[in-house]
């Protein structure tokens, strides 16, 4: 089994489910007390979270950079950002190891492909549901990316800032999430990434019949294939 290296704590919500998800897969593949090999470097979100709303992406890629090289000196032989928001610097960090990077939203949209999907409706973070590097990558995979209106976006952008990445789970947000979900299967969308990491907390695959695609869970399932030899 390889060693996985994975950058996390933007947010902690979301990496403890990393955690998570990855040991059972590996619980689940290999039987008996198997667990998986990890080298986590957890940021300080606080941080990130700053130099995000400052636009200051170059300087947050320095902190992941330096995190990236500190997973790699410590044994890992591929990477995960454990995120999705800050796959916006994602071919920064990569230039600073020497080991693969799997990104994201590459493997939603293997997920996409694999299902079918020719288009997706898209909720995250402002970032991600507006800026070219996260919808050019799906696009290049051929898969056209629907996203909410003006008011949706700032609405889902907020939830996830000032509930989710605290543990805040709330019913009239969940609702709010779902009514965005159904407009956007009522505007094409054959399904909906959940394209924020702590999104998974809020609602799940079994609140909607608009079957929802979590990149936390499909990004997990990628590193343990990839860790096993299986991709």
């Amino acid at each position: 089994m390889k060693t996985m290296g994975l950058i996390g704590g933007m947010s902690w919500e979301s990496t403890q489910v990393y955690y998570r998800l990855i040991n059972q897969r590996v619980r689940d593949e290999l039987g008996g007390l198997h667990s998986a090999r990890i080298v986590l470097f957890s940021v300080d979100f606080a941080e990130i979270e700053v130099l995000q709303q400052q636009g200051a992406w170059s300087t947050a890629a320095e902190i992941l950079g330096s995190a990236a090289r500190a997973v790699e000196s410590a044994g890992a032989e591929f990477l995960l950002l454990c995120t999705n928001t800050m796959h916006k610097v994602a071919s920064e960090v990569e230039h600073e190891v020497s080991i693969p990077l799997l990104h994201i939203a590459d493997a939603t949209a293997n997920a996409l492909k694999r299902d079918g999907i020719t288009c997706v409706g898209l909720v995250g973070t402002r970032f991600t549901m507006e800026q070219e590097f996260y919808l050019g990558r799906l696009q290049d995979h051929g898969i056209r990316v629907v996203v909410p209106d003006e008011p949706q976006r700032e609405h889902v952008h907020s939830v996830i800032f000032t509930e989710l990445c605290r543990g805040v789970v709330k019913s009239d947000s969940k609702a709010a999430y779902l009514d965005v979900v159904a407009s956007l299967a009522e505007r094409g969308a054959q399904g909906v990434i959940l394209g924020c990491t702590e999104i998974g907390l809020l609602i799940q695959g079994s609140d909607t019949e608009v079957r929802l695609y979590d990149t936390t869970d499909i990004h997990a399932e990628q590193a343990v294939q990839h860790a096993l030899g299986r991709t």
